[in-house]
């Protein structure tokens, strides 16, 4: 198998004559309107010139805003009124963005010829489903709650007014000088009493309740316990013994990336988001549907919420004795719909049976290196370097590109005064990484940025370094295959177990390329015996890095390393080209349309567009970015969608 090279940066193919009418076509095709759903931040891959839906554009400049934290409403409502301009004009800011080649990103591993589609025209055409650590993918198939008799009665949850709840919610959070919350109680039986009382201690987690006479009325009387521990700890004895500690439900959303679901189902709730524990994150712009644990929250409560929240479903609930953990699944089964297709038959059936068969290059994809004019793996390197003034000037400094207007007001005034305290002062949105720095250096001065950096959340700095390992990882992948092909030679690294040994000459033939590894530089990792060996060294030795000393004097940044297979192949690979009139209709149904009784899609057997709808299975920390690109054979970067986007705008 020979390896075959991207032709170009862009790869806006030219166009034959049958592209050409298909893509007049597309032009006249009507574009469905964006979804009242809230703002989409996955990454929204458009492969054809098509007229751009302005939609679509805004999911990409909302996409831009870096590094957000936990934003709270307030925070979002801030953003949304934020002006951003025209798309055209987006655009040509997105010039300063990043590229595939940028960050390594050159070779494929097949020999057809590539082919036009649309990916994510809308976030119902990338479903994503878990797959747990047992193999089991994740569906939600079950409203019912598991029956319990300790759980309270369904008036609980209507017998406080709303602002009996406000007041309870600020008595909670201690957000007033109120050392208690009294309820009236009008219809004063035992009974009444009972179920405000039961009300009280499980939607306010934390706060007490008594009875008390005043002045000839009976009052419900709210308090804390156990001070501001209450809140973060759950009551203890008011949870069943024989009822597992923690409720593991399927979440099923549509638009919403992970922490943000997370943060909206606490603020439903009424408890802190470090309760909830799940195994990945999935993409934003997509409908996913993943298994989440959450610590002494009945599932009677959680299935509530189905009354209340948009774009959220919540069933399959069981009680278990353990949380989740990060990494413990198996990897996730992806459904794609990529619209328009220009490919003949015979193009995709090539294309597909190569993915089967041989698979993609496993790229670190573009997400990992952020979409601003400053890649995240420059500062990774910068904190690598120990060089921390250049760290704090590529988090703050002006920069070219597509940024929120009070980010660009910030970095302006920074530049101009290298004054913390002027520059939060433009920030309304604090809790972004720029925001964290800042007060930092507020807090700790200019000389101590060290300290300054460490306020910023740990997951977020090591985000830095690892993204400056992945882009290390992918520039040397590349020249590998270029190198030596898709085949094993000696001096090649496999996994025996979890340790990684050198391929021997004797040996070559019983080993293929879906064994070699390639590891991400650390100092707890071996290299390749062959002339890849040497590109590490020289690559880290280019960025004043020794390959031979990655431990950092600060603990969190020494980079240990790991191992990463070249190649990937998909699992339970499946595809189907359908025809379709309207872009606007789903083309496949979900498992929310399964237990709403939804009937399948009603298709046209000769329709005036072709879609491509594939399946298939990867494993954990793969991207399906890049399996897709395999496929169409495409630059996957925002910066060369942006402009396919724009096409029909010049």
């Amino acid at each position: 198998m020979e390896a075959v090279e991207m032709k170009s940066v862009s790869l806006k193919r030219p166009y034959s004559e049958d592209d050409v009418a298909n893509a007049e076509e597309i032009k006249r095709q009507k574009i469905s309107p964006k979804p009242a759903t809230g703002n989409d931040s996955g990454q929204s891959i458009e492969t054809v010139a098509k007229q751009p839906d302005k939609s679509l554009l805004e999911d990409m400049k909302n996409e831009i805003i870096p590094n957000q934290i936990n934003e709270d409403q307030e925070d979002e409502e801030l953003e949304d009124n934020d002006e951003d301009g025209d798309p055209e004009s987006f655009a040509d800011m997105m010039k300063h963005g990043l590229t595939e080649s940028d960050v390594g990103i050159t070779k494929f591993v097949s020999s057809h010829k590539g082919f036009s589609g649309i990916l994510k025209e809308r976030y119902s055409d990338f479903v994503v489903h878990e797959i747990g650590k047992d193999g089991r993918v994740s569906h939600l198939d079950d409203f019912s709650v598991p029956v319990d008799d300790e759980d309270p009665s369904e008036e609980t949850f209507t017998v406080l007014s709303e602002e009996d709840k406000q007041r309870l919610e600020e008595l909670q959070l201690l957000k007033n000088k109120e050392t208690s919350v009294a309820i009236e109680v009008i219809e004063d039986t035992k009974e009444k009493r009972t179920v405000i009382h039961q009300a009280v201690k499980s939607l306010f987690p934390g706060l007490e309740t008594k009875t008390e006479d005043r002045d000839g009325k009976r009052y419900i009387i709210a308090y804390h316990a156990a001070g501001k521990k209450a809140l973060a700890n759950p009551r203890k004895h008011s949870w069943p013994k024989s009822r597992g500690s923690y409720c593991h439900f399927i979440l099923y959303k549509e638009n919403k990336d992970t922490m943000d679901a997370i943060n909206v189902l606490s603020k439903f709730l009424r408890v802190k988001p470090n309760i909830f524990s799940y195994m990945g994150t999935k993409d934003k712009r997509a409908i996913t549907v993943q298994e989440i644990a959450v610590l002494r929250i009945t599932a009677q409560r959680l299935a509530h919420l189905n009354k209340c929240l948009m774009n959220f479903k919540l069933g399959n609930f069981s009680y278990k004795n353990h949380p989740l953990k990060l990494g413990e699944l198996q990897g996730n089964h992806f459904t794609v719909v990529l619209r328009n297709i220009t490919g003949s038959d015979e193009q995709i059936e090539q294309a597909m049976h190569s993915l089967r068969e041989i698979g993609f290059i496993n790229y670190y994809g573009m997400q990992r290196f952020g979409t601003t004019a400053v890649p995240t793996y420059q500062i990774g390197r910068a904190i690598l370097q120990n060089n921390w003034n250049e760290v704090m000037d590529l988090i703050l400094k002006p920069r070219p590109g597509a940024e929120k207007g009070y980010l660009v007001k910030c970095r302006e005034e920074w530049a101009k005064t290298k004054d913390p305290a002027a520059a939060l002062k433009k920030l309304p949105v604090k809790r972004c990484v720029e925001g964290q720095l800042l007060r930092g250096l507020l807090k700790y001065g200019m000389k101590n940025i060290i300290s300054a950096f460490g306020i910023i959340p740990r997951n977020n700095r090591l985000m830095y370094i690892h993204s400056y390992q992945s882009y290390v990882w992918n520039n040397i992948v590349s020249k590998r295959i270029e190198e030596y092909g898709l085949r094993a030679v000696p001096g090649d690294l496999i996994l025996k177990g979890a340790t990684a040994v050198h391929v021997e000459e004797g040996d070559v033939s019983n080993y293929t390329i879906h064994d070699v590894v390639m590891p991400l530089p650390g100092f707890d990792v071996i290299y390749p015996k062959h002339k890849i060996g040497e590109a590490y060294k020289e690559m880290l030795a280019a960025d004043s890095l020794d390959i031979n000393n990655m431990r950092h004097k600060i603990r969190d940044y020494s980079l240990s390393g790991a191992y990463r297979k070249i190649i990937i192949r998909p699992q339970n690979v499946n595809w189907e080209v359908v025809a379709y009139d309207d872009p606007r209709i789903p083309l496949f149904i979900t498992d929310l349309d399964k237990l709403e009784g939804k009937p399948l899609p009603v298709l046209p057997t000769d329709g005036k567009f072709r879609a491509l709808k594939m399946e298939f299975s990867l494993p954990p920390s793969t991207y399906a970015t890049m399996a897709i690109r395999e496929v169409l054979k495409m630059d996957t970067s925002i910066k060369n969608q942006t402009q396919l986007n724009t096409t029909w705008l010049r």
